[in-house]
């Protein structure tokens, strides 16, 4: 355990007295809270009992009479504590000791009182009685205000997403993305299942990581003595049910990817797939329009949504926009027809990089990705996909070099993908081998997998379907105007957090220096931090001692970098 700041030491001492007073700090007991702050304030009477329990805030002793704030789950309502009214006999032991000292901000009460209204006109609740029901050992990390200015207020990224506990307390704005959220998964749960849609539940833990290219994480069964592969997506087996006579299938499902993390990107993430026999790509594209702004309605009252400078609507109808016009609108080149020698070297004199183990879908993605994605602000659907791009993807029905794709584009980024179902399984079968010889060529986005069993289902017959998948984090992101999926995941995956270091009060300075720039010239950092030369040398030896900084020689000079 590491050491006890001086406030927690306080706390555990508190803790003690209020047990040698014959006071359970963790009562076992239920509490028959029978109000919340909102509804204290939406049915205010004066004079109406209420029970209401929440955390202690902004506590203001003034001698016999005191007022707090208590937080519950939908909001914050004032209480007053009054000796006398708490204490009526000539024992104030639990005003003046209980109360007064032994109680702190983030302790949860519980108080039965009367509603009253203050002479400035607050709605409050006056204590007749109270109860400790969970005594805080660890001080909230509470802004504190001065002037009408706040400081230390609890918004560093890393400190938030590993305490989202601590967040979701003293920055309750937070809550309201994940209210938003919750609301986006059940209009669209709501909008399937007034389709007549069927939800659903497939395998996380599968025996062959299909249905997308990604690198899957690894386990092992011991019982079986076989690898399992965390599903990297559930495609394979929701049309394995519209084979087995489901007319439309959906699931929300959790997938991981064993990559890179980044602002748009982390290794467990939540998927939509919807799978609706007897339709094809052109009636999806008019479903996930309407699906969308129907959405949009639901979380946000309108159609419209802020993200970053730009606001976004997702009123239907969408552009249409063919991936062959966008290149060619974009870059001049038209794609259609052309070899893969034709394209690489094509990507090569548009100054996209490109290597060898690319095939002619990949250096296709690499072209449409570098020059086009990323000029698409509205809502916009990008069809027609070359067939390389797409193993699972029907044959285009007037050029066999494509696909009956799309996928939809918001801000630059992809936020939904379909198909018009390959329900053919030889050409399935061609299709899945073709990708193994671009794995062996070194394309590590191509898989090395072929599912046969699910080449079997599909030989027993898969109606006409088509298929749509919708990342969920990234569109609560849109509507939420979030640019970090961080910022809409309760409890993102992070690195493993450093053990606090005990810094020198001139290595505290220095590391906030650099924290503000992440990069700086060593002799920049030098003059900012205004130290002399023996302090300055003893500063950035600790610093890089204890691994917080490293010192970079790059051909401008020295430069100092956060690690």
């Amino acid at each position: 355990m590491s050491q006890l700041s001086e406030q927690e030491l306080v706390r555990r001492e508190k803790l003690a007295k209020l047990r040698e007073m014959g006071i359970n700090p963790f009562p076992a007991d239920l509490y028959p809270v029978n109000h919340t702050s909102k509804q204290v304030k939406a049915e205010f009477e004066e004079g109406k009992k209420v029970i209401i329990a929440g955390r202690l805030m902004l506590i203001k002793v003034q001698g016999k009479a005191s007022f707090a704030q208590l937080q519950d789950a939908e909001g914050k309502i004032q209480v007053y504590f009054n000796r006398d009214e708490i204490c009526p006999g000539e024992d104030k032991t639990k005003y003046n000791e209980v109360f007064k000292k032994l109680l702190d901000f983030g302790d949860f009460v519980g108080i039965e009182g009367e509603l009253f209204t203050t002479q400035v006109g607050e709605k409050t609740v006056k204590v007749k009685d109270f109860m400790l029901l969970s005594k805080a050992l660890k001080p909230l990390p509470l802004p504190k205000e001065k002037d009408g200015k706040i400081y230390d207020a609890f918004t560093d990224p890393e400190q938030r997403y590993r305490q989202r506990y601590a967040d979701l307390v003293v920055n309750p704005h937070v809550k309201n993305v994940f209210v938003k959220r919750t609301k986006l998964f059940n209009a669209m749960r709501n909008f399937f299942n007034d389709a007549g849609y069927f939800e659903v539940e497939t395998p996380i833990l599968q025996p062959i990581p299909g249905g997308a290219a990604a690198r899957p994480f690894v386990t092992h069964h011991n019982a079986l003595d076989v690898p399992l592969y965390m599903r990297i997506a559930n495609e394979l087996y929701l049309k394995r049910l519209i084979v087995g006579g489901f007319d439309g299938v959906y699931e929300f499902s959790k997938n991981f990817r064993n990559e890179g993390m980044d602002r748009t990107h982390n290794p467990e993430f939540t998927a939509m797939e919807i799978y609706v026999a007897y339709k094809d790509y052109n009636w999806m594209m008019a479903f996930c329009e309407r699906l969308l702004e129907h959405c949009a309605v639901a979380v946000n009252g309108t159609t419209k949504a802020t993200f970053g400078n730009h606001e976004i609507d997702f009123k239907a109808p969408y552009a249409r926009v063919t991936m062959a016009d966008s290149i060619k609108h974009f870059t001049g080149y038209d794609i259609t027809g052309k070899t893969e020698s034709e394209i690489r070297q094509a990507a090569k004199d548009l100054g996209v990089e490109v290597d060898d183990t690319m095939g002619k879908g990949k250096l296709i993605d690499e072209i449409f990705g570098e020059k086009c994605e990323g000029n698409y602000i509205q809502p916009t659907f990008i069809t027609d996909y070359p067939k390389e791009m797409s193993p699972l993807c029907k044959e285009h029905r007037d050029n066999p070099e494509l696909t009956e794709r799309f996928e939809l584009m918001v801000c630059g980024k992809e936020i939904a993908n379909a198909y018009s179902e390959l329900n053919d399984p030889i050409d399935q079968r061609e299709r899945f081998e073709h990708q193994l010889k671009l794995a062996a060529k070194g394309d590590d986005e191509a898989t090395e997998f072929i599912d046969h069993d699910f080449l079997r289902a599909l030989e027993y017959g898969m109606p006409p379907t088509s298929g749509m998948g919708i990342g969920m984090d990234r569109l609560i992101m849109f509507l939420t105007n979030n640019q970090s999926i961080q910022e809409v995941l309760f409890f993102p995956q992070m690195r493993p957090e450093k053990k606090a270091v005990a810094l020198s009060d001139d290595g505290k300075a220095v590391l906030e220096i650099l924290k503000k720039a992440e990069t700086l010239d060593l002799n920049d950092l030098k003059t900012q931090s205004g130290l002399s030369n023996k302090k300055w040398d003893k500063t950035i030896k600790e610093l890089t001692k204890n691994k917080l900084a490293k010192v970079e020689k790059t051909d401008d000079g020295l430069f100092v970098e956060l690690v």
